[in-house]
């Protein structure tokens, strides 16, 4: 008996190649509708899939290959007896091959100009039905979802069978396709629902990276099936690949300065803003953020909401910088950056998109929503109002101190963070750091509530006039009462900025 492939794929290339090859080692080929037509215009034998099933494909073509003259081909155990008596009595032919390639979703439900209803016709369900027992039944059929493995199965069938662990391995890619696929649809289908029973992912390998944040540790970068966010749809216009390091630390600083609406820059080391501010546009943002620390920036991220101009490119090249990322470049500006063949220089089309953060913790995940909520309520708590400048320094310095490690203090003046502290175990010791770093600054911004009265005095020792924080603790009023002796006004938010 002849050994029988079934090919039915929606991506075609190289598979007239290895239909030809196929045939030359005397395996029959069967194909459904697109692939069949597609094989005969080409002259490559093949035997149609309703000459198999004795059926028309119908309604639409939903249906073609659910049918047991097909799955039973698939599914009989070759050494199960019993399985081979009830093929043969019901004249069902094995299927030794199935090479099916899938209705390309992941690009369909990215394209905005098709209704929900179109995006439905993605789905595919042959296809997979066929793959999933195919992979099942993988001690007997090679079964093959990758048009790059044609070749692997050929160089095999040239020394004689592929082998079990070969076809262990194409099973296994089956399911791990399965999963991204129906992960993706499950996506779609649930996507006005924020929290499933089952968390479905569906991310494909972008690029394995040199190694992770050690040298010692492997890493790659999946990237989403479902969307083009930031950091899958960048462009890098000069520089070679960016590190693990280098991925968390610009995915912080773009989404920093796009929480502005006004020109802003920042600059980031270690996955924390060492300089941040706001101004006129991308060169007085930069002359002002690189003022802040001069020392921590040299060898950072540098992040613009802006084009970035000859001028600023100009100032950017004078010290070492390991990445820069804005929305556009003058050519001229490009021109001075690409004069360092190892500065990453990325340009980035999307804001970000991302209403989810996912950390994976030993047996599990943690998923939680973005934290893009600023304030709830802005309440004055102090006898003391706060000027108007200084309440727009405090806003900033707010949405400055979400982006810092906790603990988290700012010290800001004039749209410019001077002071930044944060990642300690207490409130008190990132509050003398930012305030020795951001002399000058006028108010200061806390990610939480203060438990003692510390910070307070410690900001009136600095000269600051104004704070803001989020309010909440059992000590609130201690803090207020030495706000007032000390004629500083103070803002509560209801609002916390933990980033840890």
């Amino acid at each position: 008996m002849k050994k029988r492939a079934l090919i039915s794929v929606f991506d075609k290339g190289g598979i007239l190649e290895f239909s030809k090859y196929l045939v030359n080692k005397n395996i029959e080929i069967i194909s459904t509708g697109g692939t069949y037509k597609y094989l005969k215009e080409n002259n490559i034998p093949v035997i149609e899939i309703s000459d198999i099933t004795k059926f028309p494909e119908m309604l639409d073509g939903r249906v073609k290959t659910l049918h047991p003259n097909i799955h039973g081909g698939i599914l009989a155990i070759r050494n199960n007896q019993n399985h081979m008596d009830i093929i043969k009595e019901h004249n069902i032919h094995p299927i030794d091959f199935v090479v099916v390639n899938l209705y390309p979703f992941f690009d369909k439900v990215q394209d905005n100009s098709l209704s929900f209803e179109q995006k439905v016709e993605f789905i595919d369900i042959g296809g997979p039905t066929m793959l999933r027992a195919a992979a099942k039944n993988f001690q007997d059929v090679v079964v093959i979802c990758d048009k790059n493995d044609y070749k692997e199965v050929q160089q095999h069938l040239e020394s004689g069978e592929v082998s079990l662990e070969t076809k262990k391995k194409l099973a296994g890619k089956v399911f791990n396709l399965m999963s991204a696929y129906d992960g993706a649809i499950s996506q779609f289908m649930l996507e006005e629902e924020n929290y499933q029973q089952y968390w479905s992912t569906s991310l494909k390998m972008k690029q394995p990276l040199r190694y992770g944040e050690n040298p010692h540790q492997s890493a790659c970068f999946y990237e989403s099936t479902m969307k083009k966010g930031a950091m899958n749809t960048f462009e890098i216009l000069n520089g070679k690949e960016l590190s693990y390091n280098n991925f968390k630390d610009v995915d912080i600083a773009w989404k920093a300065v796009s929480d502005f609406g006004e020109p802003a820059c920042c600059a980031l080391k270690h996955n924390t803003p060492c300089g941040f501010a706001i101004g006129k546009d991308a060169y007085d943002c930069y002359k002002k953020a690189h003022g802040v620390d001069q020392t921590s920036i040299f060898g950072g991220i540098v992040s613009f909401n802006r084009k970035v101009t000859k001028n600023v490119a100009e100032e950017m090249h004078k010290i070492f910088l390991e990445v820069i990322a804005a929305p556009e470049y003058d050519e001229d500006a490009l021109q001075v950056l690409k004069t360092k063949k190892n500065l990453r220089v990325l340009k980035f089309h999307t804001k970000p998109i991302c209403k989810h953060q996912v950390i994976s913790v030993d047996g599990g995940l943690l998923v939680q929503s973005v934290d893009d909520i600023l304030e709830q309520e802005l309440k004055v708590v102090t006898n003391k109002q706060p000027s108007s400048q200084e309440k727009q320094d405090l806003l900033f310095a707010m949405k400055v101190v979400k982006w810092v490690k906790s603990n988290a203090i700012v010290v800001a003046k004039d749209g410019v963070a001077l002071g930044i502290g944060g990642g300690q175990v207490n409130r008190i010791w990132p509050t003398e750091d930012a305030l020795k770093r951001g002399k000058g600054g006028t108010v200061l911004a806390s990610d939480a509530f203060f438990p003692f009265r510390d910070v307070v005095d410690a900001c009136a020792k600095a000269g600051i006039q104004a704070i803001i924080q989020p309010g909440g603790s059992l000590k609130d009023q201690e803090s207020i009462d030495a706000c007032n002796e000390h004629n500083i006004s103070m803002i509560f938010t209801n609002v916390r900025h933990f980033k840890h």
